[in-house]
């Protein structure tokens, strides 16, 4: 059962509390951040509104508005009668349960003692906190008392005794308002949870698109839109994980919103498991939408007196477009979600032996491979799978998952040897040493390993069906807590045992099999109890999360890891694509991103070494994977120079405002500019797709800055920052696949 403390003083009349507020805009009066009297409620930020109210004949909870900041109930009440097949389809409800007269898509769904699936919900009381409770069991955003404020709406069913607490929390500066549901069973018999969603939301009758983000390994999140039609759409995960195919996220718009225009709304679910995000119009015209864990994957048994909480979904309000519902995602996952003390630290450029290397490599390659990095500037060497293995070696993909003990063969002298070797070699041009760092994926298990051999049943399975393999790996059941116990003492063991600096984190398949519906809920609980754990006995390693790439680049991830692998291809063209369509709701900060060699190893396609170089410095972690030796002279060469341009972005990528100028899947010429929060610098990311012969290039019209100040390009020419936006830049390319790179500062 989750715990549900304050995480600090509830007194209403806290110190440092924020009661109201002065909203966006100049000459407006103080807007109270929580108004609530039992009959109505509202929450504000400084440019939006939330608001529902207690239906005094039935008990229910109407929504009223959630858009632009308003003072009082919209003059909109509704205006379909309740006649015809339905009694409450009419009705814009805030926690809509089946039965009662409402056939629309339920965000709970709940099989009684008894057998039958009919809930009524009404509403009992409320409360008002300072600040935002905690939750142990699920990762979720956190915030002073000067920072947030959270109401608590509790309603009942008195036919089932279970209770319903739903907990929201405003964070002003972000327009964001955050809302999980915790169920409490207060009968005498167990009750089965087989839905519970973590939002929904009735919007007024109006045409709207839904935006999401869609995508398989090596090609994640691009940005899809389309109409919201009359009838059921909905996209999810079944894989047990957050995945590659869709990511839990959904967006809402007005057709005609763009990337810095129009309302949008943004629903980002803060969980790594499977889920399912559904938007539903009504016969009346009405739009409900929702996200929440999958409904086929949870089933979850609830025995007298025992609690179940959603994990929570961050909502945010923009009317500045997509553009503005982005930028109050990142703000608020920056400042109120990663924990790590790294996430607003400058990263260190580094190099991984994956594509370098593979698996071909002892003690004297990794040596090398190490000198060579350090000597061009690189600060960070990552060695990357096939290092562990004693009785099953990782010399390929068929062994040694589980097995967490360096491979005898491949370094005679242990992994502390050759951990000590790298941390003392000088960094080029630096007074630094190079950092150490390690590729681990503790979730896995291969049938050659002696993990395996001692313990098959800590596999998911499902009974006597074979047990799939993917990449030649299970999945362990980290639902057991031996299993967890397990993991974080052989991890812990390893890094005791070495100089770490950073650890990958990896995480190669899905979920094939499980010994129950709610098994799956209960392996993301377990995981989450590992990554704490770990990543708070080790809180100065970097830790960096991946899934076959990007196949868990989500918020539950992360609250423990501060970045993650954005996708295993290295592709300059590709990852344009990734790093727009992923920043659609995470920060630039949060992405890792490397430069390989070319021709891809995926694509087979080739682009200048600046113009992957270009593309990878868009995120906030970056790097190499290749090996330096390999490289003709004149891509050797550039590796020192590019590593201090990096160097020279990364403080404002860590940290700067995003502006997607132009977008890869709409213009030839993408582009996106980055700029510090105090408007002191900014970097614009300018590329060419295909040059076309005898043609000009478009006019880049610039965001983000401060119209009235004056803005040096690259320490050359100066501009006012009017003249950058509405007059814009023009560049000239010169071949296909360019880039420029162009930093601003503020006069």
């Amino acid at each position: 059962m989750p715990s549900l403390t304050p995480n600090n003083n509830q007194s209403h009349t806290a110190m440092g509390s924020i009661a109201s507020f002065t909203p966006s805009g100049a000459d407006q009066p103080q807007v109270k951040l929580v108004v609530a009297n039992g009959k109505s409620f509202a929450l504000n930020g400084k440019s939006m509104s939330y608001r529902f109210h207690v239906d005094e004949k039935t008990g229910d909870l109407l929504s009223d508005h959630f858009g632009g900041l308003v003072t009082e109930d919209p003059a909109i009440p509704g205006t379909t009668p309740p006649n015809g097949w339905s009694t409450t389809s009419h009705l814009r409800r805030e926690f809509p349960e089946l039965g009662k007269g409402d056939f629309r898509n339920p965000a709970v769904f709940i099989k009684h003692h008894e057998g039958f699936t009919v809930s009524h919900f009404k509403y009992q009381s409320y409360e008002v906190v300072d600040g935002k409770p905690e939750f142990s069991e699920l990762p979720a955003t956190f915030g002073e008392a000067d920072q947030v404020k959270t109401l608590i709406v509790r309603m009942y069913d008195s036919y089932s005794h279970v209770a319903a607490d739903l907990i929201y929390s405003v964070f002003p500066e972000h327009d964001a308002i955050v809302r999980r549901v915790v169920l409490t069973n207060k009968s005498e018999n167990p009750v089965t949870i087989e839905k519970l969603g973590s939002s929904s939301i009735d919007l007024p009758y109006a045409e709207y698109d839904m935006v999401g983000l869609r995508g398989e390994w090596a090609r994640e999140r691009s940005q899809f839109r389309r109409k919201v039609e009359y009838g059921m759409q909905s996209f999810g995960s079944n894989t047990g994980y957050s995945s590659h195919f869709y990511n839990p996220f959904l967006g809402i718009t007005s057709p005609t919103t763009t990337e810095s225009h129009g309302d949008a709304w943004g629903f980002s679910l803060v969980y790594t498991g499977s889920f399912v995000a559904e938007v539903e119009k009504s016969p009346h015209g009405l739009v409900r939408a929702s996200i929440g864990m999958n409904k086929y994957q949870l089933s979850w048994a609830l025995q007298a007196g025992e609690t179940l909480a959603s994990p929570e979904c961050v909502a945010v309000y923009s009317s500045s477009g997509m553009g503005g519902m982005s930028r109050n995602f990142h703000r608020l996952y920056r400042q109120n979600l990663i924990k790590s003390k790294f996430v607003n630290e400058m990263k260190p450029p580094l190099l991984n032996s994956w594509e370098g290397l593979y698996y071909d490599f002892d003690e004297s390659k990794i040596e090398k491979l190490a000198t060579a990095a350090a000597g061009l500037g690189v600060k960070l060497f990552v060695l990357d799978d096939g290092w562990f293995g004693v009785k099953h070696p990782r010399v390929n993909d068929t062994a040694g998952l589980g097995d967490w003990t360096v491979n005898p063969v491949k370094f005679p002298n242990g992994l502390k040897s050759i951990t000590n070797k790298v941390t003392q070699l000088p960094v080029a041009g630096s007074s630094e040493k190079l950092q150490f760092g390690i590729w681990i994926e503790p979730e896995m298990v291969s049938r050659n390993s002696e993990l395996y051999t001692k313990h098959p049943d800590w596999v998911m399975s499902a009974g006597s069906h074979d047990r799939s393999e993917t990449r030649n790996q299970l999945v362990l059941n980290l639902a057991l807590p031996k299993v967890q116990s397990s993991i974080i003492a052989s991890i812990t063991s390893l890094l005791e045992d070495a100089t770490v600096s950073y650890v990958k984190w990896d995480h190669n398949r899905a979920i094939h099999e499980s010994s129950a519906p709610q098994n799956y809920h209960a392996y993301i609980l377990g995981m989450y109890k590992v990554f704490d754990a770990l990543t708070s006995r080790f809180p100065d390693i970097l830790w960096e999360g991946c899934a076959a790439g990007g196949g868990r680049f989500d918020p539950g991830v992360l609250q423990y890891f501060p970045q993650i692998w954005a996708s295993d291809n290295m592709d300059g063209i590709d990852r344009i694509n990734i790093h727009f369509g992923t920043s659609v709701v995470y920060p630039l900060s949060t992405m890792s991103a490397h430069v390989g060699a070319a021709p891809s190893h995926i694509t087979k396609r080739t682009q200048s070494f600046d113009f992957r170089a270009h593309v990878a410095m868009m995120a906030g972690s970056f790097g190499f994977e290749l090996d330096p030796d390999k490289l003709d002279e004149g891509e050797r060469k550039k590796i020192p120079s590019l590593i201090a341009l990096a160097e020279k972005i990364n403080p404002i990528i860590i940290k700067g405002d995003l502006w997607r100028l132009r977008l890869p899947e709409a213009s030839n010429h993408p582009a996106a500019i980055v700029v510090l929060p105090d408007g002191s610098q900014a970097v614009l990311f300018a590329f060419q797709m295909l040059s076309t012969a005898m043609h000009e290039t478009p006019v880049l019209k610039l965001q983000g800055l401060d119209a009235a100040a004056r803005y040096k390009l690259d320490g050359d020419k100066v501009y006012s920052g009017a003249t950058l936006m509405n007059g814009g830049i023009q560049f000239a390319f010169d071949r296909d696949y360019d880039s420029k790179v162009v930093f601003l500062q503020r006069l």
